[in-house]
Formats: structure tokens, sequence, C-alpha cells
């Protein structure tokens, strides 16, 4: 280190240091030498640097706060501030709608040089308004925005002005985001695909309920950082969750519009944001630009420009809010009607879900983002039944914030949640959790068209509630927060509110938003503020002349300890506050006579009842089982090779993205002019016809390849194994179905002499890898009902020799009976047999391997013959 410099070097080893820290000035000052002389460990130099960098990192941190205050002054005069970093047109003003709203609809325009492709699906980004202004969904080319558009999506942006309309309501509000998507649909009639919308924050619960009150106009929809289960939470984290206990309930915020003369001031929100985290309010954050003041100013001023952008709430609004959803959690459990009767339940929400979250937001943990899912379905069957498609997502680090900001999620997660958007439209219902992981690149490196790998792996509510952790007993404490939230408000309303309405003037208002103490600190360091005159010649002087001390002089290591341990216990005291406040609320409002006070004590209340479902949803469901069952027997090829690739795919642990690519570039070959949309239905019904009786649809697969050549059911089988290579080797499980699956296209197989090879399939085949050998190996007796392995379905030569004679009068007889059970639409499982290349059925012997416990029971409804009874019984659960 410098200050242990070396008092016994030679004069021309100091020289030479020296001239190299010049730049190879020839001078050699003689105060220097003289200095090295009477301070020879280097602590006097040390301390002057360190004086002399410390005053000039001062002055230009002063200087960075005195531009702080004149962009936020600058921001708050405008008609329409945002940080949006996109060019814009505005195509809607939600204050010409027949409810009036401060909300518009804008059309991003791309960067000189981006391409948009019009085919592609539209990509809506809906912001938070939650205090602070519009923009931080795309105000940098590593966003959600600027995602989108590198993709090629026509993208839209919808934002908010400053002040609300009079009499805006949170219902006008998503009525107005309804709207807007209707009109992003009608500007893409070339497209049948539905928007794919954002929502962040608090944009996620409102388009939840947008889409639950009109699930037609929304395709995909990707919820980041979004609180759909308030009540919901892991103890020792999420403190926010206790605030409206802590208050009181909801008078206090009712108390704040009031004294806003009907107006919430944002400000408070944001206030309540950086208590969460008082070392990074207070220090951190402004050490880390003191620190790095030579780098860091441009990105702090542009954080910044968004993040003190207030913006005001009507009260209506906020209350509707912090009573329905924050205290009341009635959202995730279908209690909300709107003014015109129509109840609001996330349950007829059609399209996918993606929910992405992140373990180290303290704002919307994810107990918070995910809990809505258990407080709605049973279990996951339930979720299949509603036909919903709910994907999640947790981050394991970053922020609430950088859910939607941080570029390296940007760059990472958003990236491939936007690219993948059409898998996930298409995947069947389900619950699902992605993980993200770097692309391993092989001999399938034309399956990868970016850096990192999405796959999607099926989860239970076992695994669900490892997120979720729910817990009973808290369900009675917030229950007791919400009704005396009820009485307090009430209360308030009597003897306070009209006091408060009557003395509060606009003026006055105004006067005391100006007066906020984060408002205040922004404007006090700006030109305003006479004090703050010399600063920008002082700074221009210091980056004329700067001199910088290195991390290894002494005292600036002093000052990063220092900080380090005021962030230390600037955390420790937040962690005593948390764990004081846990503990007083679950001690005051678990009382069982305070409980029981409110009404709510007893085990015979539901605190959090599930939702029911409606009488004609029951008649709905059970028309939509009676017409899966017509159409059981009823399609051609397509329906059996999609059958057949979804009952395999359901024996594997996870797919991804490459299962995905190459069976939409085989779509496009089997049945090319198809749409996205049709292609999700015939995936859909295929998976809902294998859910209701999965032993018939697999019988039906013969009479679905009725007709078709020996070639065309090769090209068939091909194709199945092209995209369940994509993924790699299948798993014994799923193994074990293809070899069924195998021997059913086997039964559909016709004489050669009978039936011509077929173009198409000679075409296929010729685009798709060669078949391997199980392809054309059949299975012996209980085969399709034990799941043997494809080894035991080799054929043995010698015995295919022998039995050569007997397989062309088997030839025939198999034709008139495949005609037969046609007609009578019950197709019956003969024994299959291994065959040659010919595929023709026969009585050859073979061996079947015993199946594991766990494939026996997987496997129950597999293929029986329906001898017994003539029929077949709906298939259990998997």
């Amino acid at each position: 280190m410098n200050f242990l410099a070396n008092p016994l070097l030679s004069t021309s080893a100091f020289t030479d240091a020296w001239l190299k820290q010049q730049n190879g000035s020839t001078a050699l000052p003689s105060s220097e030498t003289i200095a090295s002389l009477f301070d020879p460990f280097g602590f006097g130099r040390a301390a002057f640097g360190y004086w002399r960098d410390s005053m000039e990192r001062s002055v230009l941190y002063l200087d960075v706060m005195r531009e702080r205050g004149n962009q936020y002054l600058e921001h708050m005069e405008q008609t329409k501030p945002s940080v949006l970093g996109f060019d814009t047109e505005v195509l809607m003003d939600g204050r010409t709608l027949p409810q009036p709203t401060n909300y518009e609809l804008l059309r991003v325009l791309p960067h000189e040089g981006t391409e948009t492709d019009l085919q592609k699906r539209p990509f809506v980004v809906i912001d938070p308004r939650a205090g602070h202004g519009p923009g931080i969904g795309g105000f940098k080319p590593d966003s959600e925005l600027g995602v989108a558009l590198k993709a090629g999506h026509p993208c839209y942006f919808i934002g908010f002005l400053p002040f609300p309309e009079p009499g805006q309501t949170v219902e006008d509000v998503v009525d107005s985001e309804i709207a807007f998507l209707r009109h992003v649909i009608e500007l893409h009639p070339e497209t049948t695909e539905k928007p794919m919308v954002v929502g962040n924050c608090q944009a996620g619960w409102q388009i939840m309920m947008a889409a639950a009150l009109e699930p037609d106009v929304f395709g995909p929809i990707l919820i980041a950082g979004a609180p759909l289960s308030y009540w919901a939470g892991e103890h020792g984290k999420a403190p926010m969750r206790y605030t409206g206990g802590m208050t009181g309930g909801s008078w206090i915020t009712a108390l704040t519009s009031d004294i806003g003369n009907g107006l919430f001031d944002g400000a408070w929100l944001v206030q309540n944001f950086e208590r969460l985290n008082p070392a990074n309010t207070y220090w951190k954050k402004q050490y880390h630009l003191y620190d790095n003041i030579d780098t860091e100013a441009g990105r702090y001023l542009d954080f910044e420009r968004w993040w003190g952008g207030h913006v005001l709430l009507g009260g209506e609004e906020i209350q509707y809010i912090v009573d329905n959803l924050f205290v009341g959690n009635r959202l995730s459990t279908a209690q909300l009607v709107t003014r015109d009767g129509r109840r609001i339940d996330l349950r007829n929400v059609r399209s996918p879900i993606v929910v992405f979250c992140s373990r180290g937001d303290d704002i919307t943990p994810p107990p918070q983002a995910l809990g809505w899912i258990r407080d709605l379905y049973e279990n996951t069957d339930d979720i299949i039944a509603n036909e919903q498609t709910i994907v999640y997502c947790q981050h394991d680090t970053t922020g609430h914030l950088g859910i939607f900001v941080s570029g390296s999620v940007s760059r990472k997660e958003h990236t491939e949640f936007t690219a993948n958007m059409d898998y996930i439209d298409v995947l069947p219902p389900g619950l699902y959790e992605t993980s993200i992981s770097p692309a391993e690149k092989g001999e399938d490196a034309d399956l990868f068209e970016r850096d990192y790998l999405l796959e999607f792996m099926p989860r239970n509510f076992k695994e669900l509630d490892q997120a979720v952790m729910h817990k009973p007993e808290d369900d009675r404490r917030f229950a007791t927060v919400a009704r005396i939230s009820e009485i307090n408000l009430g209360l308030y309303r009597i003897f306070m509110q009209p006091w408060l309405k009557a003395i509060m003037t606009p003026e006055a208002a105004r006067f005391i938003r100006r007066m906020h103490p984060i408002r205040l600190g922004y404007k006090l360091l700006s030109d305003r503020n006479p004090l703050s005159v010399p600063l920008p010649v002082m700074a221009e002087a210091v980056r004329k002349n700067r001199h910088p001390v290195s991390q290894d002089n002494l005292f600036k290591a002093l000052e990063t300890m220092g900080s380090d341990q005021l962030v230390a216990s600037l955390n420790a005291v937040r962690d005593l506050r948390d764990s004081s406040t846990e503990k007083m609320f679950m001690d005051i409002y678990g009382q069982p006579l305070l409980q029981a006070a409110v009404g709510l004590y007893g085990d015979a209340h539901v605190h959090r009842r599930r939702p029911g479902a409606e009488p004609e949803h029951r008649r709905f469901m059970e028309q939509r089982q009676e017409a899966l069952r017509e159409k059981i027997t009823h399609g051609g090829a397509h329906e059996a090779v999609m059958r057949s690739l979804i009952y395999v795919l359901g024996g594997a642990p996870a797919t991804d993205e490459r299962n995905f690519k190459r069976l939409r570039a085989s779509r496009a070959e089997l049945e090319p002019g198809i749409e996205l949309s049709e292609f999700k239905r015939l995936v859909r019904e295929q998976f809902f016809i294998l859910k209701l009786d999965r032993e018939q649809a697999l019988n039906a697969l013969p009479i679905l390849l009725k007709g078709n050549s020996n070639d065309d059911i090769d090209g068939y089988i091909s194709h199945l194994e092209h995209v369940f290579a994509a993924s790699g080797e299948l798993t014994e499980h799923a193994a074990n179905r293809f070899v069924q699956i195998k021997a059913l296209f086997d039964q559909a197989r016709t004489s050669k002499k009978e039936t011509p090879a077929s173009p198409n399939a000679a075409k296929t085949k010729a685009k798709t890898p060669a078949k391997s050998q199980t392809a054309k190996t059949g299975v012996v007796g209980k085969a399709d009902k034990e799941g043997i392995k494809p080894e035991a379905t080799k054929p043995k030569a010698a015995k295919s020799e022998a039995i050569k004679p007997k397989q062309e009068a088997v030839k025939s007889e198999g034709a008139s009976q495949a005609k037969a059970n046609a007609e009578e639409a019950k197709p019956k499982a003969a024994k299959l047999t291994s065959v040659e290349s010919s595929a023709v059925p026969d009585k050859a012997e073979g061996k079947a391997t015993k199946p594991s416990a766990t494939d026996e029971e997987s496997t129950k409804s597999t293929v029986k013959s329906d001898s017994a009874n003539g029929g077949s019984k709906p298939s259990d659960k998997r």
C-alpha cells in the first residue's frame, strides 16, 4: 500500500515510480522528495490525499443533489410527466370515455433500425400507479418494452396523468383498460392472437380484475411483483402486511385523503416503501453515489426522476384499494362485486397467467404473489377443471423494483417470457413452475435462439405450499383486523370526517402536499435555494482538476468500514422494529377475547372461505364433458398425433421450449396454414379428452388413423420421435408410454398391397430423423397395460421367419375386424405382436418386462380389451 512506502528505497526507484504516476513528466518537485523524507510511511500524504478527495466528492455530491432538485421541479411542472425511454403517440385518452379516467393508451415507436412485425402478437405494458409516475416499464433499452421491441412485437403502453379525474374509481380504471385493449385488437386485424399484457406491481392485480370481467380481450398475462393475496406471508418477513393492523385499519387512509381535500398524495406511499429499508434510504443509496461520484451521477439521476415523480390518487380509489384488497383480501376469494352486479372471480380468466416474483422482494413476497391460487382452488385438478394455465417463476435475490426495472432481469427472465409466450399460450391447463438455465448447445444448436433455456415443470399444491406457507391461524388475526377496520372507519366518518371536510380547502391541501418531507427534500437542494448558487461553479472547477484516491488508501478503507458498520447498525434496528411489530400484531389480534368481541371466535367460522362453483358453471362443465366424450372417436391423424404427444409428455417430469419449437416446425409441415389459436384449441381439446377418459381416448387412436397408409403412420411416429428428442432422452416412464402409443399406431396399419405409399408421408420422413428400431416394434399381450421397456419389444428374427405363412392369413382378418370396430365405435385392443418392417399384426410371442410400481399406478387406465363390458370406464386422475 502507498502509505507503507519503504523509506529505504533508492532515489532512482522513487523517481521512477513518481514518473509513472505523473505520466512521463520529467520534472521531480523537490517538495515531494522532502515530503518523502519527513513522512517515510506515507501517513501524512495519505491523510492529505483523502482529505482533498473527500472535499472534492462532497462538492460533486451536492451538485448532483442540486441537479436532482432541478430535475424534480421540471418534471412536476410537465402536463404529462413520464420517464418512458421511447417515443410514443397517443391513441386513446381515458378522459374522453363515458366514465372519464386519467389513463391513456400510447403506441410505442421503435428506435431507428428496429423493425416491427405486424404478424406478431401485440405487446401491452401497464405501469403501476402506486405513488410514482409512469414509464418505469420502459425507461431504458433493457426493459420489458425494450425486450418486446427487439423481438419485433408491436408495442403499446398504458400510462396515466398526475391528477385523477373527479369521481374516478378503480372500476372506471378497469373499464378504461378493457377499452384500450379492444382498440389494440382492432388495430391488428391481420393476427388472430390476443395481446400479451404485462402488469407491474399495482397494475398486476388491476389487469387481473379486468381479465376476470372481460377474458376475451386478453392474451397471455404476465404479472410481475403483483400482490393478489394480501394476508399471506412468512413469519419474520414481509412486515408491510401488518401495517393495517398496527394503525387500526383504513381510517388513517380516509384521514389522509380528507387532509388532501379528497386527493391522496402518492408521496405517503413512497415513504412507506422507504421505511421498509432505512439503511438503504437514509445512508446506503446516498453513500453509494458519494463513493462513486465520478461514474454514478447519470444512473442516479435517471432513477430519481421516476422515484421522485409523485402522483395523486382519488380518495375513493385508495379507500377501495385498502378496504377491499390490503385489509379485506376480497379479490382472491371472489368477494368483489362491481356496481353493475358483476362478480370479479379470477377463475374466469381464460388466458395463461405468468406470475413472476422474487424471494428478495419485501413488498410483494412469493406468498402474496402466489397465495391467490390456493385461495381459489382446492388442488391442481380444480385448476384444470376451470381450464386455467398458471405458470410461476421465483427469482432468488432481486428486490421489488428489480423485478421490472433491473437490466439483468430484463435480459434473462423477461426476454425468455416474451420469446416463449406462444409456447405458454398452448400449454395444457394446469400449474407449472419455470426455471431458466444457461443453454448448453450441442447437436440441437438450431433450437437455441438465445443464451438461456426456459423449462416448464408441472407442480402440485404440496409443492406450491412450500412457497405460499399458508397458516390458517393467521387468517383469523387478519379477519379480526378487517372487522376492527370497519368499526374504526365508521367511527371516523361519524365523529371526525365532517369537521375535516368543513375546514379543508384546495389551497390548504396544496400547501400540505408541498410541505411533505419527501417533496421538501427535493426542493431545498435546487436552484431555488440561494445557497446553491456557487455549487455549479465549484463543481466545474473540481471536475477539471480532480484528485481521486485509490481504494487502498488507509483513510478511504476506514471510511468504507465505517459505512458498512453504519449499514449493519441500521439493519439491526430495522430487524428489531419488524420483529417487535410482528409480535405485537400476533399478540393483540390473536387474543380470543378480541376475536370473540368482533364475532370471529369459534371453529365453525371460516375466515377465508374458498368460493364455490356456480350452478351455471357446473351445468356448463357437464355439457362440456358430454361434448368431449362425443369427440373421442372423431377427427383424424392430426388429433391422433396431438393426443399421443400430450399423453407421452404427460409422463415426463418437465418440458422446455425446444419441444415446442420442433412441434411448431413440424406443425407447419404436417398442417400448413393453421393459426396458433386453432392449434391451441386442438391441444386443449385433446388434453381434456385424455383427462376425461384416458382409456377410451387411447383405444380410439387406431380409428383416428384409419385410412392412412403405412408410410403415413411411419411418418407420424417419426414426427413424434423428432419432437421428443428435442429435450433429450425420454424418462423410463415416458418411454414406456411411447412404446404403448407405437403399438396402438401399429393396429391401424394395413397391407402394403392394399394401400400405396403416401407422398406426404415420404416428405415428412425426409424432413425428420430416421425412426428408432422401437418405432416398428409391437407389444405382446399386456404390454400396453404394463408399460414395457423398448428393449423388451425387439422382434426375434427366427420366430419372424417362422410366422410368415401365418401373417398372410391374418391380414384379411385384421382388416375386416378393423372395419367392424369402426362401425361400432368401440375399438378392440387386440394382442399386439412383434413385426417386421411391414408392421402386420400377428400372434407372435414376446416377453414383456414387469413394470415398476410407479409406472403400474400411472398406467392403470391404459388400453384394455373391451370384450368384457363393451366399453371402458373413465380414467381416474393421473
